[in-house]
C-alpha cells in the first residue's frame, strides 16, 4: 500500500475513543485489498463547522458522524438525501470534488436486527429512550413499519417533545416524558438510544418487564450492557447494539467506496474488538 495514493476516510464525534468504526472499516479495506485508511477524529460541538472544513482541506473522501453531531452536521452539508431530510439527521457523508453529500444508514441498520428476528412491528407499542439522531432514525423506522404508538423519554423533555411531535406528524400516536425509573409490561419494544450504558450505567430498571417484550440497546460497549443483562434475566428478548453498528457500517461502507461490503470480515473484526 502506498501512502501517496491512499484514500482517507474518518469518523467524527465527541467522545470518539470508544468508536469501533476504524476497526470495522479498516478490516474491510484489508479484505478487499483496497488502498484506503479510516481514522477517528474528536471534534467538539463548538468546532463542528471548522472540523468539516478541515476534513475537506485534508481531501478526506468521506466520513461517518456519531454523537453528538448527527443532527447539527446537516447545516454544514452541501446536499443530503430524502431520508436525512425527513429524519433530520445524518451519519454518513461522502465527498465528491469538494462537495459534501449526506446519507443516513442508521435507520436501516437499526431495523435489520428486528426484522431478522421477526419482531412484530406493526401495531407495536414502543418505548424509545433518547431523542438524538439515532432515536430519530429509529422512530422513523418504526413509523414506516406502522407501529401503534411511540412514547419518547429523554433527560431533556423539550427534545423528547420535538421527537414525539415528529411521530404524530406521520400519523403515529406519541407522547413524551422523562426517562422512567422502571419499566413494566405495557410496551412491546423498548429501545435505549441514550449513551447511558457505555460506562456501566443503566437508563432504567427492567427487572419486572414482560418476557414478551423485546429490549434493544444501541450501546455496543460493553457487548452486554446492564440493561440487556437485566432484561435477559427477566426473560425478555434482547438485541445488542453491535448488530446495528455492523449493519449501518456495511451500508456506509458501500456508500463511501462503491464496493460491496465484506460482511464476514467486518463482523469478525467487530466481535474481536470486545
Amino acid at each position: 500500500m502506498t501512502v501517496k495514493n491512499t484514500k482517507a476516510f474518518a469518523i467524527i464525534g465527541d467522545p470518539i475513543d470508544h468508536s469501533l468504526s476504524p476497526t470495522i472499516h479498516n478490516a474491510a479495506y484489508r479484505r478487499l485489498g483496497m488502498n484506503c485508511m479510516y481514522m477517528a477524529y474528536r471534534v467538539r460541538a463548538d468546532e463542528l463547522e471548522e472540523g468539516v472544513e478541515s476534513l475537506k482541506e485534508a481531501n478526506i473522501q468521506g466520513f461517518n458522524v456519531t454523537i453528538p453531531h448527527k443532527v447539527s452536521i446537516m447545516k454544514y452539508l452541501d446536499h443530503y438525501d430524502q431520508t436525512c431530510n425527513i429524519i433530520g439527521a445524518t451519519n454518513t457523508v461522502r465527498m465528491k470534488d469538494g462537495v459534501s453529500y449526506g446519507y443516513n444508514t442508521d435507520m436501516d441498520g437499526f431495523l435489520k436486527p428486528l426484522i431478522d428476528r421477526k419482531v412484530q412491528l406493526k401495531d407495536a407499542n414502543v418505548l424509545l429512550l433518547g431523542a438524538g439522531g439515532s432515536a430519530r432514525a429509529a422512530a422513523f423506522g418504526f413509523i414506516k413499519h406502522k407501529v401503534n404508538s411511540i412514547r419518547v423519554c429523554n433527560r431533556t423533555i423539550s427534545k423528547a417533545e420535538l421527537l414525539s411531535e415528529f411521530c404524530r406528524e406521520y400519523g403515529v400516536s406519541s407522547d413524551a416524558g422523562p426517562i422512567p425509573d422502571s419499566i413494566h409490561a405495557e410496551f412491546d419494544i423498548v429501545v435505549n438510544s441514550t449513551s447511558l450504558g457505555m460506562g456501566g450505567g443503566q437508563p432504567t430498571d427492567v427487572k419486572n418487564i414482560s418476557p414478551n417484550t423485546t429490549v434493544y440497546d444501541i450501546v455496543y460497549r460493553p457487548i452486554t450492557t446492564p440493561l440487556l443483562k437485566q432484561a435477559s434475566e427477566a426473560g425478555a428478548q434482547i438485541i445488542p447494539g453491535w448488530e446495528m453498528l455492523l449493519h449501518q457500517a456495511e451500508l456506509a461502507f458501500e456508500i463511501l467506496t462503491d464496493a460491496k461490503a465484506p460482511s464476514d470480515a467486518m463482523r469478525r473484526s467487530l466481535l474481536g474488538g470486545f
